[in-house]
């Protein structure tokens, strides 16, 4: 059950990625994240009750509106002529534990414009990440503290 309902989560979030929400599009997505989950296997075991859903969902939003918003920023910062972005690396203190919330934790990190997540330090309590303006890298530690990583924590603990 629970692979069944992260398969059709992530059929359409491929399709939101894809851009195209079409029959052979969402079943190509479907098809595509079952493979996947049956090789990697779900990374938790329990029931994928509602409330959980829900949190997934609300990590899924999170994503795609901060998705938004970089993009709008990054986009700004380029075309402007005089790009005042000071580019560094700084490293986060991570709370979440298991690998796949670091993973997923470094992978929505990387997919959002402006950020890159470098590396995971070998006891696996610091992520290395790049920022294109890393001019307030408190203020990006506490975002992604509070927003990623507090919504992987709900979601998956």
């Amino acid at each position: 059950m629970i692979s069944l309902t992260l398969s059709l989560l992530l059929a359409i979030v491929w399709a939101a990625m894809t851009g195209s929400a079409s029959v052979p599009n969402l079943l190509l997505g479907f098809v595509l994240s079952a493979a996947v989950l049956a090789i990697v296997g779900v990374p938790y075991g329990g029931r994928l009750g509602l409330r959980r859903m829900w949190r997934i969902l609300s990590l899924a939003i999170l994503f795609l509106r901060e998705l938004l918003k970089s993009a709008w920023a990054v986009a700004m910062t380029v075309t402007r002529p005089n790009m005042m972005v000071k580019p560094g690396i700084f490293a986060f203190p991570l709370t979440v534990d298991s690998d796949f919330e670091i993973t997923l934790l470094a992978n929505l990190i990387t997919l959002t414009p402006g950020t890159l997540s470098v590396d995971v330090s070998d006891d696996r309590r610091t992520l290395y990440v790049h920022a294109l303006d890393c001019s307030d890298p408190d203020g990006l530690k506490r975002s992604i503290a509070e927003g990623f990583e507090r919504k992987i924590r709900e979601a998956f603990q």
